[in-house]
Order: structure tokens, then sequence, then C-alpha cells
């Protein structure tokens, strides 16, 4: 039984990996370490609290001392690292915690594995040589792109981040990256297109159409609402990370995308017509559709080519974005009793 400590899984996207990878894999032991801001929910985890395989440990990863008794009491071989502050309007507001979380506690992470793990620079101690530290990203990391389709983020594009988020992302990429070449730590990193799916918050995009349209609010869009977005069903980029964290190649990023590019003014007009024919009203929730200011530094268009993750690793998404948001919505109605 191998311990992997996983980080922020009380959030979003590692809601949804813990389940699969629980069912998936008898011989993991999964430690869930969690600071529980507003952004996690032990509700997301209900379905795991009685396997005797998953702990949950509340705590901060920027907390050194915390991250060694986990490493040292549970004998970690293996990292998953979800834990980010990622919400862009957020870090506007207030990029030092952004700095903080993502930089610092990335740090403090890889920084006990690789003193945990090694005896020294490219040299794993016995028994932890075939450890592994899995860093999630963004693809906001890559700045943004033209209008031309063919233009697409690859594991070569430049880092250009617009965002503090991004550019905390982006630094702890970084850090990630120096421990393999500096350290001989073996890393791998992925850069997720936009999530979506189940348990996703609710200051989200899709999330927030969906519960402005059934409450019978103003809908909010950015801008023109031309902004486009690659989008990954949640359970389809799970399967990823999946596949990376036990068959990528060391030292590799992997990019992980839907291929399923779509304008936000697409995304609010799909789901405002598939309420219509859950749940209909008087007039078409189209009608809550509200244009607001446009925030800062707000990238134009995100789109991922996934050809590597695909040919060298075999992973192909599921889901294309009408069948995921079909579930999607489907989950939110039971969610709000509907």
């Amino acid at each position: 039984m191998k311990s992997i400590l996983l980080t922020g899984t009380a959030g979003f996207i590692g809601s949804n990996f813990v389940p699969y990878f629980l069912e998936k894999y008898s011989d993991y032991k999964l430690i869930n370490l969690d600071l529980l801001t507003y952004a996690g929910n032990l509700e997301n985890l209900k379905e795991c609290v009685d396997n005797p395989r998953y702990k949950f440990i509340k705590g901060d990863i920027c907390n050194r001392e915390l991250v060694e008794f986990i490493f040292n009491e549970y004998d970690i071989e293996g990292v998953i690292h979800f834990a980010a502050e990622s919400h862009v309007d957020n870090s506007i507001k207030n990029p030092g915690v952004f700095i903080e979380t993502n930089v610092n506690g990335t740090f403090t992470l890889i920084d006990v594995a690789y003193k945990y793990w090694m005896e020294k620079p490219f040299t794993y101690k016995e028994k932890y040589k075939k450890c592994r530290f899995h860093h999630i990203s963004t693809d906001e990391v890559y700045g943004t792109l033209s209008d031309d389709p063919k233009d697409l983020f690859t594991e070569e594009t430049p880092y250009a981040p617009n965002s503090p988020y991004s550019a905390s992302k982006a630094s702890s990429d970084m850090v990630v990256r120096s421990y393999q070449e500096t350290y001989g730590l073996n890393t791998v990193i992925t850069n997720c297109s936009n999530n979506y799916g189940p348990k996703q918050h609710d200051e989200k995009l899709i999330p927030t159409i969906i519960r402005k349209a059934l409450a019978n609010e103003a809908i909010p869009i950015y801008g023109d609402g031309k902004n486009i977005r690659d989008w990954l069903y949640v359970l389809d980029h799970c399967k990823g990370i999946d596949r990376v964290y036990h068959t990528g190649k060391e030292a590799n990023v992997y990019n992980i995308g839907g291929r399923n590019e779509r304008t936000n003014l697409q995304i609010v007009d799909r789901i405002c017509t598939i309420l219509d024919e859950r749940v209909p009203k008087e007039k078409s929730y189209k009608e809550l559709i509200t244009f607001v200011e446009d925030r800062a530094g707000h990238d134009r268009r995100y789109a991922i080519d996934a050809t590597k993750l695909e040919n060298e690793l075999g992973w192909k998404a599921d889901e294309n974005f009408d069948t995921g948001i079909v579930l999607t919505i489907d989950w939110y109605l039971e969610k709000y009793a509907i």
C-alpha cells in the first residue's frame, strides 16, 4: 500500500479526482491536505469519508512543519499537487494570497519531497526511486492567442502570463522545473484548459450562468462575450492526470485540452437553450443575459493542442462539450433540487 499525498482535493478538480482514483487503484492510500478555504468543501468528498484508504488533514501547504509531519507519518511515496488559488478576479483584487499559496506553497511541498526522497542531488534513497511529484498547472501561463484557429498552445509555447493568478502559476511551474533540473527530482507538469463539470465552485462561469438563470437573475457576461476558451470536462482531466502520473516521461510537460473551443456567448446560449427545455419559464433564459464591464487583463483566447498527450500516452477526452454540458447541468439541477 503506497501513500500518495494529494493537495487541495476538497476543491473542484481534486474532489472529482479522489473518488475516481480510489476506485481505480486499490493499492493506494490517499492523504488529502487541504486548508478548506472558501473554495474547498468536504461535502464534495462525502462519498470517500468512510473509505479506509482515504485520510483528510486540514492544513496549509505553506506550513512546512505540517508537510514534513505528513511525509514522515504516512511515508509519502508520491505527490499530486492540485492546491491553488485559481479565480482570476480574486487575484486582481488580492494578488498576495496567490503568490503565497501558489508559489510558496509549491516550493514547500517540493522541497520537503526532495529532502524526504533523496540522499543528495540525483541520488534517490533506495525505497523512493519510483517516487514522483506531479504538479497541476493551467494553460493561462501561456498568455493569450490570436483568433487564428491554427494558433494553439503547445508544450513549447513561451510563458507570457497576464494576470496575477497566471503569473503565480507560471512561477510555481518554474519552481518545479528547477527541482528537476538542479536536483534530479522526478517531476511532471500538466497544463490544462478550462475545466467544467460537477462540484465546481459557484463563482466560475458555467455555475454562475446556471445559478443566475434558475434564480431569474441577470446573467453577467464580460465585455462583448467573444472571449474564447477550450473547455475540458473534469473527469476527462482526471483521467489525463492519472495517465501522466503513471506513464508520463520524467521532466516532461503535458497539455490537457478538450478540443472544445467556445466563446462565452456560445456557452451561455447553449446552457440557456438546455434550461429552456429542462426547466421552461414564460420567457427564455436568454433574456437574462447582461453584458458587464470587461475585467482587467482579460485574455482573448485560449486553446490547447493535446497532440503530445494523445500520441505519446494514448489519452483522449471522452466527452465533447455538447455531452459534457448536459451532464453538468443535470448535476446542478439535482444540487438545486429542481
